[in-house]
C-alpha cells in the first residue's frame, strides 16, 4: 500500500481546539426510525399506498425524464395513537432526505398529512422547479386532507416563484392545523407563511424538532443568513496523525461516505496535482447530481493536464489558476472553463459559486498540500469554514515530508470544533464537527 509522505504537526489537530466536543468511549449504534410501509411509485414527490411491503424505505430513481419514488407510508388500519408531533416531523425529514443533492438552490422539504391518527398523505420536494412537498402530500391525501393536520419540516412558502404558494394550497385543502419544524430564514418567507395560515383560521405550531430540521438544510440556512456558500473542510489522517492522500475502504463506492458526500455538495475544490494523478471525484449514488469540480493550480512550471472527459463532465469542471501557470490548449477545446487570477483566494472561488447558485462547497485536502495551503490559510484567518470532516484510516505512516499542516504555523488562530461526532465507515473512523 502506497502512502503519501505528509506529516501533521501537533498531533494532527493542532489547529483545532477540541474542547467541549461530544465523544463517547464506545460507539453506540445509530437507532433509525422504522415505520411499517407501503410501496409506491410516483412521477415526482408524492406518496400513495398501493401495496404493503416489508422492505426499507427506498429513494429516487430516474427513468427517462421521470423521477420514480419508493418510500414507506404508514397507513395501517390501526391508528397511530400515542405518536406526538415530533414523530411526524421526523418522518418529514426522512422523506425530505430522499431528494439529497437534487433540490439546490432550494431546501429539502418533506410533508406528512395526518387525520384521525393515521397518515393519509406524504410528499417531498424532489427538484428545484417542481412542486413543493406540501403539494404532493395534499395530492396524496386527496379529500382526506380536510380537517387534517399537515406536518412540514420547513415553513410553507407564501410567495410566487416557479411554483404557487404552498400556504394557498393548504388553505384550499381546508386543513385545520399545520405543524412546522422550523421557520424559513429566506427573507421573502420569514414567518409570512405562518402569519397567512393563522389569518385563515388554521392553528399553527412552529419549532418542533427544530435542530433536526436545521441540520437537514444547513447549507441553505447559511446561505440565507450570510449570503455565502457553506464550506466544509475534509482530509484523511493516519492513526499516528500524518496527513494522507487516500480514502478508506469502500469510501468511493456506492453507499460509501465519500460517494454520499459528493452527492450532498454543490461543488468540490481539489488541487491540480490530485487531478493529474487521479480521476475527477464522482459520486456513485444512483441518479446523483455530480458536484462542480473546482481545480486550483498555483505556480506550475509545466502545463496543467486534465484527464479525458466527456462533454457533460467537462461542463462540471472549472480551473482557477494564477498568471504563472499555463493550461494545455486542448483543455479549452474540451469546454472546460479557466479563470486566471493574480492570486488564488477562497473568496474569489466562493463568489463564483454564489453566482452559479451553489450553496455548499467541499474543500478536499488531497494532492499537493502546497497548492491548497494558501486557500486553507486564507479561509482559517477569515472564518470561512463552517464544518470539518476527518477520516482516520487504520494505517501507521512513518514518512517525513515537509509538506504538512506545519506550514500553517504562521496562522495565529486556533479553531474550536463544536459537536464533534464519531462514526465508523468500514475500517475507518469519520469525525464530523462544526466551527
Amino acid at each position: 500500500m502506497q502512502i503519501q509522505d505528509l506529516s501533521l504537526s501537533n498531533r494532527a489537530l493542532g489547529l483545532l481546539s477540541l474542547s467541549h466536543c461530544h465523544m463517547n468511549s464506545s460507539f453506540a449504534p445509530v437507532h433509525r426510525l422504522s415505520i411499517p410501509g407501503f410501496k409506491l411509485c410516483s412521477k415526482f414527490g408524492f406518496c400513495s399506498s398501493v401495496k404493503r411491503v416489508s422492505t426499507p424505505f427506498g429513494g429516487l430513481r430516474r427513468y427517462g425524464g421521470l423521477v420514480m419514488v419508493s418510500c414507506g407510508v404508514s397507513t395501517n388500519d390501526a391508528r397511530d395513537e400515542g405518536r406526538d408531533d415530533g414523530f411526524y416531523v421526523r418522518r418529514c425529514v426522512e422523506l425530505a432526505r430522499k431528494a439529497i443533492g437534487c433540490t439546490s438552490p432550494n431546501p429539502m422539504v418533506g410533508c406528512v398529512i395526518v387525520k384521525d391518527g393515521k397518515i393519509v398523505g406524504e410528499g417531498f420536494h424532489p427538484k428545484a422547479g417542481q412542486p413543493h412537498a406540501e403539494v404532493f402530500a395534499l395530492r396524496d391525501a386527496g379529500d382526506l386532507a380536510e380537517n387534517a393536520t399537515a406536518y412540514v419540516s420547513l415553513e410553507p412558502c407564501n410567495h410566487y416563484g416557479r411554483t404557487p404558494p404552498c400556504t394557498e394550497a393548504l388553505i384550499k385543502a381546508k386543513v385545520k392545523k399545520v405543524v412546522i419544524g422550523m421557520v424559513d430564514p429566506n427573507p421573502i418567507v420569514a414567518s409570512s407563511g405562518v402569519d397567512k395560515l393563522r389569518r385563515a383560521g388554521i392553528d399553527v405550531i412552529a419549532g418542533v424538532e427544530e435542530e433536526l430540521c436545521k441540520k437537514l438544510n444547513e447549507a441553505y440556512i447559511h446561505q440565507m443568513l450570510t449570503g455565502k456558500p457553506f464550506v466544509t473542510l475534509r482530509y484523511s489522517l493516519s492513526v499516528n496523525g500524518h496527513l494522507l492522500n487516500q480514502l478508506g475502504e469502500g469510501a468511493t463506492e456506492f453507499g460509501g461516505y465519500y460517494s454520499k458526500l459528493l452527492q450532498e455538495y454543490d461543488a468540490i475544490i481539489v488541487s491540480s496535482s490530485f487531478i493529474d494523478k487521479y480521476l475527477v471525484p464522482t459520486s456513485q449514488e444512483p441518479g446523483a447530481n455530480q458536484p462542480l469540480c473546482v481545480i486550483t493550480a498555483v505556480s506550475h512550471s509545466s502545463p496543467i493536464q486534465i484527464p479525458s472527459v466527456g462533454e457533460e463532465a467537462a461542463s462540471k469542471l472549472i480551473i482557477f489558476t494564477d498568471k504563472e501557470t499555463t493550461v494545455e490548449p486542448v483543455t479549452a477545446q474540451k469546454g472546460i472553463e479557466t479563470v486566471v487570477l493574480d492570486g488564488i483566494h477562497l473568496n474569489e472561488i466562493l463568489e463564483y459559486c454564489k453566482r452559479r447558485g451553489l450553496y455548499s462547497v467541499l474543500l478536499d485536502l488531497r494532492g499537493s498540500f502546497d497548492e491548497l495551503e494558501g486557500l486553507l490559510s486564507n479561509c482559517i484567518e477569515h472564518n470561512m469554514l463552517q464544518k470539518v470532516m476527518v477520516e482516520v484510516l487504520p494505517l501507521w505512516d512513518e514518512s517525513n515530508s515537509k509538506s504538512s499542516f506545519v506550514a500553517l504555523k504562521s496562522v495565529q488562530k486556533r479553531l474550536k470544533v463544536n459537536n464533534l461526532q464519531p462514526r465508523i465507515s468500514h475500517q475507518s473512523i469519520i469525525l464530523e464537527g462544526y466551527f
